[in-house]
């Protein structure tokens, strides 16, 4: 299989990790030899419910068995997805009342973007140095990273950059200024987060300008940072929310919601203003409406605050600097690259499963399902101290 993967499947880099997976459960990956590989990394913050969790495995088998794709989004009414949308925006504050369902976060940044350039009737792009939005062309275009964008040049114009935390960059949100977008916390940067009130004077001054303020929550939204949505810790509400990652549960889907007026703008001039064959599929919808039940009606969102606690207490060591993040999105700094990649590669022999970041390579990824027990924190943090102790030898 391995060498059927090298040929047939197109890779992202000349060393992917090549671990050949079997089944996973719960907080636990296991490979073709029946290893077990203890998750520190849930697929990349997708899998907020760990592996196969079993309402969100029914809510797809029952779905799946009534009906699957039937028609483009937007045109045939769906139960899962009216469902779904009716209790995400029960959640959320005023204006943020209709979603559009898409197939991944980066699409659905994509669909933001023209949403505040639509409604505003701007054109100009604010974002973030050492962003990460995602890679198609108009997400590239807001990545803060020129060495990751500089070879797919010519990228979509009217694109300016401030710094993430600076308020004198502020002034830059002008009139001209449809839109200003932002990671809440920004993750490949090092989960760095905002500072001093930074994201309340951003909405204010979008609000002075009459910019539209889109907040990407891909990363800490569902839970991950001890409320629904990472703004919530900080006294800022979005024109545009977008979602992705961990709305369910580990299957494929994005979203961006906005207040009801707002959408009405993708309706006309020009009509399909965006559209999607596999957005809003029912059985995506069923996966999404079961983790959102799942994780508002447990502790789990609470518990990710207490866990932070925990990873915390155990991951002290003189190799580790700093750890940034908040709940269960978490970054171990350390002094050098070469440490993070040394400890990120020794884990996964002892199978335990860390991951990088983008943009800092001094960071270890820890983004575990919510449902982690506190033993499995304690196990797998015993597994970083050994390798570091090793390390420091």
């Amino acid at each position: 299989m391995k060498e059927d993967y090298f040929k047939y499947q197109a890779q992202t880099s000349a060393h992917p990790l090549a671990l050949e997976i079997s089944h996973a459960k719960g907080s636990y990956i296991f490979d073709t030899d029946g290893k077990a590989h203890l998750d520190f990394v849930a697929g990349v913050s997708a899998c907020s419910l760990g592996h196969c969790h079993p309402r969100v495995v029914a809510a797809i088998q029952e779905q799946a068995q009534k009906y699957m794709h039937v028609m483009v989004y937007g045109e045939y009414i769906q139960e899962p997805a009216v469902a779904y949308t009716k209790l995400l925006a029960s959640l959320l504050p005023a204006p943020l009342e209709t979603t559009y369902l898409v197939n991944s976060g980066t699409e659905a940044i994509e669909g933001a973007l023209k949403l505040a350039r639509r409604f505003t009737g701007r054109s100009q792009i604010i974002a973030a140095r050492h962003a990460y939005h995602g890679n198609t062309m108009g997400s590239l275009s807001i990545m803060g990273f020129e060495e990751r964008k500089s070879a797919f040049r010519p990228l979509i114009p009217d694109v300016g950059f401030i710094r993430f935390n600076s308020e004198e960059d502020l002034l830059s949100i002008t009139d001209k200024t449809a839109a200003v977008v932002l990671e809440t916390i920004q993750g490949g940067a090092g989960f760095i987060l905002p500072e001093n009130g930074y994201l309340k004077k951003v909405r204010e001054r979008c609000t002075a300008v009459g910019a539209m303020l889109i907040l990407d929550e891909i990363q800490p939204g569902f839970g991950r940072t001890g409320k629904l949505f990472a703004f919530e810790h900080f006294d800022c509400i979005p024109d545009i929310l977008v979602i992705g990652k961990g709305m369910a549960g580990g299957m494929p889907v994005g979203a961006f919601v906005a207040s009801n007026q707002m959408m009405q703008a993708l309706i006309e001039n020009p009509k399909l203003g965006h559209i999607t064959t596999f957005g809003g599929n029912p059985v995506i919808a069923a996966a999404c409406l079961a983790t959102l039940q799942e994780i508002t009606e447990s502790s789990l969102i609470q518990e990710s605050l207490e866990k932070e606690t925990l990873f915390r207490k155990h991951l002290q060591h003189p190799l580790i600097k700093e750890i940034r993040g908040k709940g269960l999105m978490l970054a171990l700094m350390m002094e050098k690259p070469e440490v993070a990649n040394e400890v990120i590669l020794k884990c996964a022999e002892k199978g335990l499963i860390l991951f990088w970041l983008l943009f800092e390579p001094n960071a270890i990824r820890i983004s575990p399902p919510l449902t982690i027990s506190n033993q499995e924190i304690s196990h797998g943090c015993a597994q970083i101290l050994e390798v570091l102790n090793d390390l420091k030898q």
